[in-house]
């Protein structure tokens, strides 16, 4: 780097150096070597500045934003050294972004369903260059929950930038209600809190919005995360696809979007099955918004718990509906650290062969893993050591991942977190 810059300087090992030119665009704590004022006018580094990323020997990796309470220590923004850091250039990351998802989702919309990018993920952090920002689009409202601190002091930039790349596309959308009350956050320093946004109107925080055709109640201040898990869109349609004719059970069903999707595909019966019954409460408002109502059940109970006693009882596999010839497994992540996949591989292995035994030859299952940590292949090893141990053969129908808003960064693993599988039992 021969041209003297106006960003502090943080100089990192040669494996920090590595992990970067791979695509990684993190810098942990205990990689930092040192730290250097500018060359230009030796401004020091303050929590949440931009700060000029180097190896040792000097060579120039990006430019990124430090944070000084967090184990990550940077978050890389740039690898090119042109980049001027104003408004033009926030701008560009965020109309790069929603061109993204008008390519891959605005056209997938079915037969008299407003498009695909009415409801989806708008900015999904690293993988959109905004590390630490996610932004949710429900109809005429944004949902952002912004977890670092160099986003907190750049939200009053971002926000407006962001409704107006999206109104100046013709986009009917009008208020921004943060959703900053992850626990993540106070790794960072700072406070929780949700609410309307100053910037823009206040609008009802109880909104209708349609997926695959289906019309949901979401709750944006009581709901999980943003209010609802937009990932699995694809993969919904995909058990859709399959459901006809076909008795379901919808295992950790949250709000019902995959049994709702499955009724709407012509499913004979789909019981829905959660622990929360605030949960299985919306799943039925859900149910009676779409008038499917009468062809979904809903049971609470911990399903770790459920699917040995259908597996045992036959009596209350009639009582549920059964015996069922589709099964979804969409369980929470049972592991958030690379320290418990082990226990969670067993958890994933458990309930895999749980319905594998309640499941007939023909029949079908959906599974998944959402944590990043339980990779695709050890997911994938768990079902098959499930298999196994059922006394069954699978046929793979589809393999599938997050849908195309939740883009996978390549070399930047965190970014790729779910996986999909669909068999048949044969």
């Amino acid at each position: 780097m021969k041209q003297q810059r106006s960003y502090p300087q943080v100089i990192v090992t040669r494996k920090a150096a590595r992990s970067l030119a791979s695509g990684h665009p993190w810098v942990f704590e205990g990689e930092v070597v040192r730290t250097a004022p500018a060359p230009t006018d030796g401004s020091t580094i303050t929590n949440g500045c931009l700060v000029d990323v180097l190896e040792e020997n000097g060579t120039w990796q990006g430019t990124g934003i430090i944070s000084l309470k967090s184990k990550i220590r940077v978050r890389l923004v740039s690898r090119n050294a042109n980049d001027r850091f104003d408004d033009a250039f926030w701008r560009r990351r965020i109309e790069w972004a929603w061109q993204h998802r008008k390519t891959t989702m605005g056209t997938r919309a079915g037969c008299g369903c407003p498009p695909d990018t009415d409801t989806c993920r708008v900015i999904f952090s690293e993988a959109d260059g905004l590390p630490g920002l996610t932004v949710d689009r429900y109809g005429t409202v944004l949902v952002s929950q912004v977890g670092t601190v160099g986003m907190e002091l750049l939200r009053e930039r971002l926000y407006p930038l962001l409704l107006d790349v999206l109104q100046a596309d013709g986009q009917d959308v009008r208020a921004i209600y943060e959703r900053c009350d992850m626990p993540v956050r106070e790794k960072e320093g700072l406070p929780l809190r949700k609410g309307w946004w100053e910037g823009a109107p206040s609008l009802d925080t109880n909104l209708k919005v349609q997926e695959n055709g289906l019309l949901f109640g979401l709750d944006l201040e009581n709901s999980q995360k943003t209010g609802f898990f937009l990932d699995q869109k694809y993969n919904r349609r995909a058990v859709r696809d399959l459901a006809w004719g076909k008795r379901v059970l919808d295992c950790f069903c949250h709000v019902g979007p995959f049994g709702l999707n499955a009724a709407a595909g012509g499913a004979q019966w789909v019981r829905c099955v959660d622990v929360s019954q605030t949960a299985l409460d919306l799943a039925e408002q859900n149910a009676r918004l779409n008038g499917l109502e009468q062809m979904m059940g809903f049971t609470c109970a911990d399903v770790l718990e459920y699917l040995p006693r259908l597996r045992t009882d036959r009596a209350l596999v009639r009582e549920e509906g059964g015996p069922f010839d589709l099964i979804v497994l969409d369980p929470p992540a049972f592991t958030k650290s690379s320290a418990t996949v082990r226990n969670a591989a067993r958890g994933y292995k458990q309930i895999n062969f749980e319905a594998l035994r309640l499941l007939p030859r023909g029949g079908y299952l959906a599974t998944c893993s959402c944590s990043q940590h339980m990779t695709r292949d050890l997911l994938a090893q768990a079902v098959a050591q499930a298999a196994h141990d059922a006394n069954v053969q699978l046929k793979q129908v589809e393999e599938r991942q997050q849908a195309p808003d939740h883009p996978i960064l390549w070399g930047f693993p965190p970014s790729h977190y779910l996986d999909f599988f669909i068999f048949q039992v044969v």
